[in-house]
């Protein structure tokens, strides 16, 4: 999975802080993508973390700003990251919300409500998260459970890791 390109020549990247795992502290490959809207503004960007060396995805995170079309999901259907997840999988089959549970998580001093989707695929693990800035974080995760250690290891990724030339 390679970066989607802007429609505009100049270097593109997100106009906020992407919260996700550092590529260093992750043993396997990562690819990364933007959703650009056409106006060339950034509505969100998702890393997909691949454990295995090109054996399969296992983990998708998602950051999307207040306003980005892929947060409007119809009731019932999955979360943007969760389809991205199937989609990198070639999994075609049908995948509903089943139901969500609120947990209080700490990360670092702050305190986050974790919204846990429960899929019809019980090998898909998703929570979601809004940060303060409005942006909603969503991991998922396949075959492997979300351990509230995770979120230790979530941080601002640096802009230039976004910048295209």
């Amino acid at each position: 999975m390679s970066f989607l390109r802007r429609r505009s020549a100049t270097p593109a990247g997100p106009d906020f802080d992407v919260l996700a795992m550092d590529p260093g502290d992750w043993p396997g490959n990562l690819g990364a993508g933007l959703l650009p809207a056409p106006d060339g503004t950034c509505q969100g960007v998702f890393l997909r973390y691949d454990l295995f060396g090109g054996r399969g995805p296992a983990m998708i995170i998602g950051n999307l700003p207040e306003g980005s079309p892929a947060r409007e999901v119809p009731e019932g259907q999955v979360p943007f990251e969760v389809g991205q997840l199937l989609l990198a999988l070639e999994n075609d089959e049908e995948i509903t919300v089943v139901g969500t549970e609120d947990v209080p998580v700490m990360q670092g001093d702050n305190l986050l409500i974790v919204r846990r989707v429960k899929l019809s695929e019980g090998r898909i693990s998703c929570v979601q998260f809004d940060r303060s800035d409005n942006v909603l974080v969503t991991i998922a995760a396949w075959d492997r459970p979300i351990t509230d250690d995770l979120y230790a290891l979530l941080k601002p990724l640096p802009a230039e890791l976004f910048q295209q030339g």
